[in-house]
């Protein structure tokens, strides 16, 4: 059997951790601190659970911290320090270029670079970006030129806006970051991004349950818009869902490999390859090749 492909894997510079620390997140999320990654940590977890390739990402709380031209030069350097570490270790990692929205211009300025320079394998998008979420107008722009790439887009949750109200003083990826998930989620669907732009591969991060979402949005949809909106259910059936942080995953025909490393710790990431593989013989090969389809450049 082949190694898996680990499809939401997070890398952490030196450089990107003293950026996100000036601009105040000392304590990213609400989590105790930054944890430490190293590329021989990534790899050695990668070889003992067998994972052939990972697709390294920036996570919450992404690269823009309240200034463009800052966001813009943190993307260029942490997308250009990805694709190194795929020249250092061939067929090993692979990435998701971060872009400096809600900076569109930059954000398209980029994309055309990962893409026709770096190679990337598609790109990350927070949940919201300063506030705003995907159905915003503005990003239209955004939204064709990554439908032009029949892009794959890993959509990653972070903290809503609102935070301080609302997470109680508790790390925000416990709940806040699945409830913003599905804000951005039914966003893309009410606001027809979904449909409007078909090619766009979209996995939704720590995703188990958000599918549950459909039927009430369609619940509501016949009950008080029936004319106006899309049905929701067949949208969120055409997206992929990773099982990362989701010790009990469903494993549909659509969920692809996630460890969250470095963020879920290596003895978390082990936890949760032992209750899977307790659950069923076949995953492994079952999201290996839902990860083929998905980006088939990479594993050719």
């Amino acid at each position: 059997m082949r190694g898996l492909i680990d499809v939401h894997s997070h890398f952490l510079l030196p450089e990107y951790v003293a950026a996100a620390e000036r601009a105040g997140h000392l304590r990213p999320d609400g989590m105790p601190g930054w944890p430490v990654w190293t590329v021989q940590k990534q790899l050695d977890l990668m070889d003992r659970n067998e994972i052939a390739t990972a697709l390294l990402s920036v996570s919450s709380p992404g690269v823009h911290f309240g200034d463009d031209f800052r966001a813009q030069v943190l993307a260029r350097r942490v997308n250009e320090s990805a694709a190194e570490l795929g020249r250092d270790h061939p067929g090993r990692f692979g990435f998701f270029a971060s872009l400096p929205l809600p900076d569109v211009e930059g954000a398209l300025v980029e994309l055309e670079y990962a893409y026709d320079v770096l190679h990337a394998d598609g790109v990350v998008l927070m949940s919201n970006a300063g506030g705003l979420y995907p159905g915003e107008p503005s990003w239209e722009p955004l939204w064709r030129a990554l439908n032009d790439r029949s892009a794959v887009v890993l959509l990653h949750p972070t903290s809503p806006p609102q935070w301080r109200q609302v997470a109680l003083d508790r790390p925000r990826p416990m709940v806040e970051f699945l409830f913003d998930s599905a804000r951005a989620v039914t966003d893309l669907a009410l606001t027809g991004i979904f449909t409007r732009y078909p090619d766009i591969q979209f996995v939704v991060a720590h995703g188990g349950v958000l599918p549950l979402l459909g039927d009430r949005l369609d619940h509501f949809r016949r009950t008080f818009a029936p004319d106006s909106l899309p049905s929701v259910t067949p949208q969120l059936d055409n997206l992929w869902y990773d099982v990362a942080g989701t010790p009990d995953a469903v494993l549909g025909d659509r969920v692809l490999y996630g460890s969250d490393y470095c963020f879920t710790p290596a003895d978390a990431v082990e936890r949760q390859f032992a209750a899977l593989d307790a659950r069923s013989g076949d995953w492994r090969e079952r999201v290996r090749a839902n990860a083929e389809r998905l980006v088939a450049a990479r594993v050719a």
